[in-house]
Protein backbone atom coordinates (compact mmCIF):
# COMPACT_ATOMS: atom_id res chain seq x y z
CA UNK A 1 0.00 0.00 0.00
CA UNK A 2 1.69 3.61 -0.60
CA UNK A 3 0.08 6.74 0.34
CA UNK A 4 0.32 10.54 -1.39
CA UNK A 5 3.61 13.09 -0.37
CA UNK A 6 1.30 15.20 1.90
CA UNK A 7 1.53 18.71 -0.06
CA UNK A 8 5.11 20.27 -0.20
CA UNK A 9 6.96 18.97 2.67
CA UNK A 10 9.71 16.06 1.62
CA UNK A 11 10.92 14.26 4.38
CA UNK A 12 11.79 11.23 2.86
CA UNK A 13 12.59 7.83 5.48
CA UNK A 14 14.52 5.42 3.83
CA UNK A 15 14.11 2.08 6.44
CA UNK A 16 14.74 -1.11 6.75
CA UNK A 17 16.94 -4.35 8.41
CA UNK A 18 20.81 -3.68 8.95
CA UNK A 19 22.25 -4.74 6.18
CA UNK A 20 19.74 -3.95 3.49
CA UNK A 21 21.49 -1.20 1.74
CA UNK A 22 19.86 1.90 3.36
CA UNK A 23 22.82 4.04 3.54
CA UNK A 24 24.23 3.17 0.03
CA UNK A 25 20.57 4.19 -1.29
CA UNK A 26 20.60 7.18 0.80
CA UNK A 27 24.20 8.25 -0.59
CA UNK A 28 23.15 7.64 -4.24
CA UNK A 29 19.67 9.98 -3.84
CA UNK A 30 20.37 12.83 -1.71
CA UNK A 31 22.50 14.72 -4.46
CA UNK A 32 19.73 13.55 -7.19
CA UNK A 33 17.34 15.87 -5.09
CA UNK A 34 19.88 18.72 -3.60
CA UNK A 35 18.90 17.00 -0.52
CA UNK A 36 20.20 17.43 2.91
CA UNK A 37 21.57 13.81 4.65
CA UNK A 38 20.98 12.76 7.56
CA UNK A 39 22.62 9.31 8.76
CA UNK A 40 21.46 7.11 12.01
CA UNK A 41 25.04 5.97 12.55
CA UNK A 42 26.20 9.74 12.41
CA UNK A 43 23.37 10.89 14.59
CA UNK A 44 24.25 7.89 17.27
CA UNK A 45 27.98 8.68 17.18
CA UNK A 46 27.28 12.58 17.90
CA UNK A 47 25.49 11.83 20.78
CA UNK A 48 27.19 9.09 22.06
CA UNK A 49 24.16 7.48 22.60
CA UNK A 50 23.85 3.52 21.19
CA UNK A 51 20.76 2.45 23.18
CA UNK A 52 18.93 0.08 20.83
CA UNK A 53 16.18 -0.65 24.02
CA UNK A 54 12.62 -0.51 22.46
CA UNK A 55 12.68 2.54 24.96
CA UNK A 56 16.19 3.85 23.19
CA UNK A 57 14.74 3.26 19.47
CA UNK A 58 11.88 5.89 20.33
CA UNK A 59 14.01 8.09 21.51
CA UNK A 60 15.97 7.84 18.54
CA UNK A 61 13.14 8.10 16.21
CA UNK A 62 12.25 11.44 17.88
CA UNK A 63 15.47 12.78 17.67
CA UNK A 64 15.71 11.95 13.78
CA UNK A 65 11.90 13.85 13.30
CA UNK A 66 13.61 16.73 15.36
CA UNK A 67 16.48 16.91 13.08
CA UNK A 68 15.14 16.43 9.66
CA UNK A 69 12.01 18.92 10.70
CA UNK A 70 14.81 21.49 11.32
CA UNK A 71 16.60 20.62 8.63
CA UNK A 72 13.34 21.11 6.15
CA UNK A 73 13.21 24.66 6.97
CA UNK A 74 16.58 25.24 4.96
CA UNK A 75 15.99 22.22 2.06
CA UNK A 76 13.48 21.30 -0.19
CA UNK A 77 14.68 17.39 0.47
CA UNK A 78 15.37 15.56 3.52
CA UNK A 79 16.68 11.83 2.98
CA UNK A 80 16.87 9.95 6.66
CA UNK A 81 18.31 6.35 6.62
CA UNK A 82 18.04 4.38 9.83
CA UNK A 83 16.20 1.13 10.82
CA UNK A 84 12.63 2.20 12.06
CA UNK A 85 11.57 -1.10 12.90
CA UNK A 86 8.59 -0.87 14.16
CA UNK A 87 5.09 1.26 13.54
CA UNK A 88 5.29 2.91 16.66
CA UNK A 89 8.77 4.27 15.46
CA UNK A 90 7.50 5.16 11.94
CA UNK A 91 4.87 7.11 13.49
CA UNK A 92 6.77 9.30 15.85
CA UNK A 93 9.21 10.39 12.54
CA UNK A 94 6.39 11.50 10.56
CA UNK A 95 8.09 10.54 7.34
CA UNK A 96 6.37 12.44 3.83
CA UNK A 97 7.87 9.53 1.94
CA UNK A 98 8.92 5.74 3.05
CA UNK A 99 11.59 3.94 1.54
CA UNK A 100 11.15 0.20 2.32
CA UNK A 101 14.78 -1.19 1.38
CA UNK A 102 12.97 -5.08 1.69
CA UNK A 103 16.31 -6.87 0.00
CA UNK A 104 17.36 -9.33 2.81
CA UNK A 105 15.36 -11.39 5.20
CA UNK A 106 17.48 -11.32 8.16
CA UNK A 107 19.71 -8.68 9.16
CA UNK A 108 22.68 -9.43 11.39
CA UNK A 109 21.42 -8.44 14.39
CA UNK A 110 18.99 -11.37 16.30
CA UNK A 111 17.60 -8.03 18.57
CA UNK A 112 16.70 -5.93 15.65
CA UNK A 113 15.10 -9.12 13.23
CA UNK A 114 12.34 -10.13 16.23
CA UNK A 115 11.52 -6.34 16.65
CA UNK A 116 10.69 -5.93 13.14
CA UNK A 117 7.45 -4.99 11.65
CA UNK A 118 6.93 -4.99 7.72
CA UNK A 119 5.53 -1.43 6.63
CA UNK A 120 2.40 -1.66 5.06
CA UNK A 121 2.15 1.74 4.24
CA UNK A 122 5.41 3.20 1.88
CA UNK A 123 5.85 5.12 -1.83
CA UNK A 124 8.57 2.42 -2.82
CA UNK A 125 9.43 -1.00 -1.99
CA UNK A 126 12.99 -1.70 -3.26
CA UNK A 127 13.84 -5.33 -3.50
CA UNK A 128 17.37 -5.49 -5.09
CA UNK A 129 20.66 -4.23 -4.27
CA UNK A 130 21.31 -1.52 -6.81
CA UNK A 131 21.37 1.78 -5.21
CA UNK A 132 21.93 4.02 -8.37
CA UNK A 133 19.21 2.73 -10.52
CA UNK A 134 16.51 2.66 -7.77
CA UNK A 135 18.03 6.37 -7.08
CA UNK A 136 17.43 7.42 -10.37
CA UNK A 137 13.65 5.77 -10.41
CA UNK A 138 13.44 7.06 -6.76
CA UNK A 139 13.86 10.42 -7.45
CA UNK A 140 12.35 10.94 -11.25
CA UNK A 141 9.29 9.45 -8.63
CA UNK A 142 9.39 12.88 -6.94
CA UNK A 143 11.16 15.30 -9.30
CA UNK A 144 9.64 14.39 -13.25
CA UNK A 145 12.65 14.21 -15.46
CA UNK A 146 12.24 16.31 -18.40
CA UNK A 147 13.95 14.90 -21.44
CA UNK A 148 16.60 17.04 -23.44
CA UNK A 149 17.74 16.18 -26.68
CA UNK A 150 20.77 18.77 -25.94
CA UNK A 151 21.81 16.71 -23.21
CA UNK A 152 24.18 13.57 -23.48
CA UNK A 153 22.15 10.61 -24.71
CA UNK A 154 22.77 6.95 -25.63
CA UNK A 155 21.28 4.61 -28.28
CA UNK A 156 20.23 1.19 -28.41
CA UNK A 157 19.40 -0.48 -31.22
CA UNK A 158 17.89 -3.89 -31.65
CA UNK A 159 14.66 -5.91 -33.16
CA UNK A 160 13.58 -6.55 -29.62
CA UNK A 161 11.57 -9.75 -30.55
CA UNK A 162 10.33 -9.75 -28.16
CA UNK A 163 11.69 -7.21 -25.54
CA UNK A 164 12.79 -9.50 -22.22
CA UNK A 165 14.71 -9.70 -18.97
CA UNK A 166 18.36 -9.02 -20.75
CA UNK A 167 17.10 -6.29 -22.77
CA UNK A 168 15.95 -4.54 -19.66
CA UNK A 169 18.81 -4.62 -17.48
CA UNK A 170 20.72 -3.50 -21.11
CA UNK A 171 18.59 -0.36 -20.37
CA UNK A 172 18.67 0.12 -16.89
CA UNK A 173 23.18 0.31 -17.02
CA UNK A 174 22.51 2.46 -20.18
CA UNK A 175 20.63 4.75 -17.83
CA UNK A 176 23.06 4.29 -15.20
CA UNK A 177 25.67 5.62 -17.51
CA UNK A 178 24.52 8.22 -19.88
CA UNK A 179 20.78 9.56 -18.70
CA UNK A 180 18.61 8.96 -20.82
CA UNK A 181 18.33 6.65 -24.19
CA UNK A 182 16.98 6.41 -27.66
CA UNK A 183 15.98 3.22 -28.53
CA UNK A 184 15.90 2.44 -31.79
CA UNK A 185 13.51 -0.33 -33.35
CA UNK A 186 14.34 -2.38 -36.23
CA UNK A 187 11.40 -2.37 -39.19
CA UNK A 188 11.87 -6.24 -39.18
CA UNK A 189 8.27 -7.43 -39.18
CA UNK A 190 7.51 -10.27 -41.32
CA UNK A 191 11.43 -10.50 -42.14
CA UNK A 192 12.91 -14.46 -41.14
CA UNK A 193 11.70 -14.82 -37.37
CA UNK A 194 10.15 -11.57 -36.68
CA UNK A 195 6.82 -11.88 -35.98
CA UNK A 196 5.84 -8.52 -33.65
CA UNK A 197 4.84 -5.18 -35.14
CA UNK A 198 6.60 -2.11 -33.93
CA UNK A 199 3.31 -1.15 -32.21
CA UNK A 200 3.87 -4.46 -30.21
CA UNK A 201 7.66 -3.77 -29.53
CA UNK A 202 6.60 -0.26 -27.96
CA UNK A 203 4.12 -1.28 -25.94
CA UNK A 204 6.25 -4.37 -24.55
CA UNK A 205 8.67 -1.67 -23.82
CA UNK A 206 6.66 0.96 -22.13
CA UNK A 207 5.13 -1.95 -19.70
CA UNK A 208 8.28 -2.97 -18.53
CA UNK A 209 9.99 0.63 -18.03
CA UNK A 210 7.29 2.30 -16.89
CA UNK A 211 9.16 4.06 -13.82
CA UNK A 212 11.86 5.24 -16.16
CA UNK A 213 9.39 5.91 -19.06
CA UNK A 214 10.70 9.84 -18.65
CA UNK A 215 14.39 8.83 -19.85
CA UNK A 216 13.32 6.84 -23.11
CA UNK A 217 12.54 7.67 -26.57
CA UNK A 218 11.55 5.06 -29.02
CA UNK A 219 11.10 5.10 -32.37
CA UNK A 220 11.04 2.94 -35.42
CA UNK A 221 14.14 3.08 -37.97
CA UNK A 222 14.83 1.10 -41.32
CA UNK A 223 16.57 -2.40 -40.66
CA UNK A 224 19.44 -0.96 -40.02
CA UNK A 225 22.13 -3.67 -40.65
CA UNK A 226 25.39 -1.99 -40.79
CA UNK A 227 27.06 1.45 -38.79
CA UNK A 228 29.91 2.44 -40.26
CA UNK A 229 31.66 6.39 -38.85
CA UNK A 230 34.51 7.61 -41.27
CA UNK A 231 37.09 8.97 -38.13
CA UNK A 232 35.81 9.45 -34.85
CA UNK A 233 33.64 12.48 -34.03
CA UNK A 234 32.76 12.08 -30.85
CA UNK A 235 30.99 9.11 -30.53
CA UNK A 236 31.64 6.32 -27.91
CA UNK A 237 30.89 2.64 -28.74
CA UNK A 238 30.78 0.50 -25.95
CA UNK A 239 29.82 -3.06 -24.88
CA UNK A 240 28.21 -3.44 -21.77
CA UNK A 241 28.81 -6.91 -20.25
CA UNK A 242 25.93 -8.10 -18.25
CA UNK A 243 25.59 -10.98 -15.58
CA UNK A 244 26.41 -14.71 -17.43
CA UNK A 245 23.02 -15.26 -16.35
CA UNK A 246 21.46 -12.16 -17.99
CA UNK A 247 23.37 -12.71 -21.07
CA UNK A 248 22.05 -16.30 -21.63
CA UNK A 249 18.19 -14.90 -22.29
CA UNK A 250 17.40 -15.39 -25.60
CA UNK A 251 14.97 -13.89 -27.82
CA UNK A 252 14.95 -16.75 -30.02
CA UNK A 253 14.40 -19.49 -27.45
CA UNK A 254 11.49 -17.12 -25.79
CA UNK A 255 9.19 -16.81 -29.59
CA UNK A 256 9.57 -21.04 -29.47
CA UNK A 257 8.10 -21.38 -25.86
CA UNK A 258 5.23 -18.45 -26.68
CA UNK A 259 4.23 -20.93 -30.22
CA UNK A 260 4.75 -23.88 -27.77
CA UNK A 261 1.95 -22.30 -25.25
CA UNK A 262 0.05 -21.10 -28.57
CA UNK A 263 0.68 -17.40 -27.56
CA UNK A 264 2.47 -16.83 -30.82
CA UNK A 265 1.41 -18.52 -34.02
Amino acid sequence: MSFKLKNKAKKILIMGLPGAGKTFLAKALYPRLNALWINADNVRKKYNDWDFSTEGRKRQAIRMKRIADAALKKNRFVVVDFVCPTPSTRKDFKADYIIWMDTIKKGRFNDTNKMFVKPKSFNYRVIEKNAELFAIKIADSLIKYKWDNKKPTAQLLGRWQPWHEGHQKLLEETIKKVGQVNIMVRDVKGINDNPFTYKKVKKNILKATKDLKQRIKINLVPNITNIFYGRKVGYKIEEIILDKKIQKISATKIRLRLRRSGKLK
